[in-house]
């Protein structure tokens, strides 16, 4: 192992600082590079092929994997550019691109012929609904999931690797009923796939796993092919991707994990954050490297992020510096509601744009898409364009149109687009009988009266009736929009649980947001007006790289960076997001904040509104988001209107948030002492496992019989012992 500086066989090192250094020049052993926001990560890894390929390991040898094609093929550039061409002879790429280069030659041990196909999404689907078919499954029942939902459950249950009765239970529960004809497609979907030589992308994984824990020779083979590894965004990977790491570093162990246990917020997709925290277990003698030294933010971002993630339960503990200038620190802003945090991110984007920043330089970023649908219509109203990234925009998702299609047959009841729109809601109403009922009631002087004359087929009768009652009781004279809301939601309801019977309950969020906005309006031909100002899309704007306004969930920041980011929706009760309660959700919560927050180079804004809707359409007051509030004061100052003139006291935090104690329907606070190594523990999600190492502090480690191992803490877990 080197652990010199200056030269090294041609790559000049001298541009590393000492943490970087150490990750470059140690080569051999496992080695954990826990890598701060903004502190050079893709750096360390571009210099290391570059280190390692002087050093005289054969560039073949040097195994390169990321998550996307992209970041490995501009990491063999850059590593190229600091030594020679060889670089591209690297094995680089995604976990799927290696997978089907090693199954090509390795195929025929699991049953494969080497020429077999890679099936893409819609060629899943396809087979899923000729499955369906052929097994008479939904044909029925309309409820039946389509394909599209169900490819995303046998996705989702490889991914999590956990069996799809467990993911239908916790994310799918309202199709329960149709657990045992999901299951049965499950596994003629797999059988069929075997059957005809066919992989989908999560195969690839599943089958490269399979092929080094089932195959000695070919564990032995490729991991001989590869005597050096490297790891991107580790804390992105899943079960599967940490297995296949451990199986192919067998023998020499030279592996490098780059990661940052901080921005680990793709649960959703099946990552798991502790496959980096458990990397020194899996892996003996792994020397742990943190980069602190963070080259984006100014130090008052950082001090603040800094104490935000120190209060995670669970993390390698690192504290970022930088020695950027900058003494402005972040900003706190309490709207009266969502209308009026919005008006002061229009204000103060207006106010940054005028002072020179550039607009796609100032980034509002948010937990779910749904959150910034005020905003849109604030900058729509504004005249300021914007591209959002994430999530639809408020009138592009069906099920948002459908709902406001009558809204804009209240103020405009000749509009035959949105006549159609409705009555295609109407079960047994083709497309043909739809655009015929719509030029009739459109045409007519009087459109609600034609409407209510109009001679109904005998088979949707019924449900055409409803919709006269609707549009008689409606009347945007006398009631307000939010009114309005209300009726036509108890109308759309069911209709809209049918029409998208597989996910409504996704859906519905963004339904709900809706009464929240239309709140602020007196008129009904207001709303509508302002959800149409939206500017359309110039010819040529994206070839001549019009410059835009960022909107973006902080999913889908992650990686990026801007001179001024806003961070919304900071309320209690909608950031963490309430489902998220304690444990691992309410820590990713955490994280995911964590993310918001350190995209920023320069300006930090934080905002939320002091009113929220609830479920029951009902409205009230709301706190900071806890995670805000257990920060000390003086970490940033309050901004008073739209105007942005700070003022001097800072934010006084509430009592700090503390995990559920003993008390009222809670259960009793348990102690390290009361488990033994060996005991068995039963989990009201992961279900029972056995101890199998007591971490310390308040922490264990369990090995659970569907979900392997867990390290769980004891004020969250709610372990019951056995």
């Amino acid at each position: 192992m080197e652990t010199g500086s200056g030269m090294a066989a041609g790559v000049n090192l001298d541009h590393l600082n000492a943490a970087q250094l150490e990750a470059v020049t140690t080569t051999t052993g496992p080695v954990l590079v826990i890598a701060g926001a903004g502190s050079g990560k893709t750096r360390t890894l571009v210099y290391r092929v570059a280190h390692l390929i002087a050093e005289g390991v054969p560039p073949e040898k040097i195994l390169l994997l990321t998550f996307t094609r992209k970041a490995s093929q501009e990491m063999l550039w850059r590593a190229g550019r600091l030594l020679d061409e060889t670089c591209n002879r690297v094995v680089g790429g995604t976990f799927h691109s290696v997978a089907n280069l090693l199954l090509r030659r390795y195929a025929a041990t699991l049953g494969y012929p080497s020429s077999f196909t890679i099936i893409d999404r819609a060629d899943a689907e396809g087979i899923v609904n000729l499955l369906k078919s052929s097994l008479g499954l939904g044909k029925k029942e309309k409820r039946f999931p389509s394909r599209r939902v169900l490819v995303n459950m046998i996705s989702g249950s490889v991914n999590r690797s956990i069996p799809l009765v467990d993911l239908v239970e916790a994310q799918y529960s309202h199709l329960l009923d149709h657990l045992d004809e999901i299951c049965s497609l499950e596994r003629h979907y797999h059988e069929f796939k075997f059957d005809h030589g066919l992989m989908d992308y999560d195969d690839l994984l599943v089958n490269w796993k399979r092929l080094l824990a089932e195959s000695e020779d070919a564990r032995r083979a490729i991991a001989g092919r590869f005597s050096h590894i490297m790891v991107d965004e580790y804390q992105d990977t899943n079960l599967i991707q940490a297995e296949i790491v451990r199986l192919t570093a067998f023998g020499h162990d030279n592996v490098m994990v780059v990661g940052d246990d901080s921005q680990s917020i793709y649960s959703f997709r099946g990552a798991d954050f502790y496959n980096i925290m458990r990397f020194p277990k899996i892996f003996a003698d792994t020397r742990v490297i943190k980069l602190e030294e963070n080259y984006r933010s100014t130090q008052p971002i950082l001090t603040l992020t800094n104490e935000l993630i120190d209060k995670a339960e669970e993390k390698y503990t690192k504290t970022l510096f930088t020695r950027i200038a900058g003494e402005l620190r972040p900003m706190l802003f309490a709207g009266r509601d969502d209308r009026e945090e919005a008006a002061f991110v229009v204000a103060t984007v207006k106010r940054l744009l005028a002072e020179g920043q550039e607009p796609q330089e100032i980034a509002v970023l948010f937990r779910s898409g749904f959150h910034s649908y005020k905003l849109e219509l604030e900058l729509a109203a504004a005249g300021l364009v914007y591209e959002k990234r994430g999530g639809l925009k408020l009138t592009e998702s069906a099920h948002m149109k459908d709902m406001i299609a009558f809204f804009r047959l209240l103020c405009n009841p000749f509009d035959g687009l949105s006549w159609n729109r409705v009555f295609l809601q109407l079960e047994k109403v083709g497309p043909a009988t739809a655009q015929k009922i719509a030029a009739t009631v459109a045409a007519h002087p009087e459109p609600i009266r034609a409407l209510a004359e109009y001679p109904a087929g005998k088979s949707w009768r019924e449900s055409f009736a409803g919709l006269v009652r609707l549009f008689t009781d409606l009347d945007p004279e006398q009631q307000r929009p939010v009114e309005l809301y209300a009726r036509v939601r108890d109308y759309y309801q069911p209709v809209f649980e049918r029409l998208y019977h597989d996910d409504y309950p996704k859906r519905e969020k963004d339904l709900d947001q809706l009464p929240g906005i239309m709140a602020g309006y007196r008129h009904l031909q207001e709303f509508i007006d302002d959800t149409s100002l939206d500017p359309p899309e110039e010819a040529g704007d994206t070839a001549a790289g019009l410059a835009r306004l960022v909107l973006s969930t902080i999913h889908s920041a992650k990686g990026l960076e801007f001179e001024t980011v806003f961070v919304i929706g900071l309320a209690e009760g909608r950031f963490p997001h309430p489902a998220a309660e304690f444990g691992p959700g309410w820590e990713e919560e955490r994280r995911l904040l964590y993310v918001a927050a350190t995209r920023a180079r320069k300006n930090l804004y934080l905002t939320y509104p002091r009113q929220l809707l609830t479920p029951d359409r009902q409205f009230r007051w709301v706190g900071l988001s806890p995670y805000l509030a257990e920060l000390r004061p003086g970490l940033f100052v309050r901004v008073d209107g739209p105007d942005g003139e700070e003022q001097i006291r800072p934010v006084r935090p509430p009592p700090l948030a503390v995990p559920p104690t003993a008390g009222p329907g809670r259960h009793q606070r348990q102690e390290l002492s009361d488990f033994v190594v060996g005991s068995r523990v039963s989990h009201p999600f992961f279900g029972n496992g056995v101890v199998t190492k007591l971490v310390g502090g308040r922490s264990l480690d369990v090995h659970f019989d569907r979900h392997g191992l867990r390290t769980l803490h004891l004020d969250y877990a709610r372990l019951a012992r056995i």
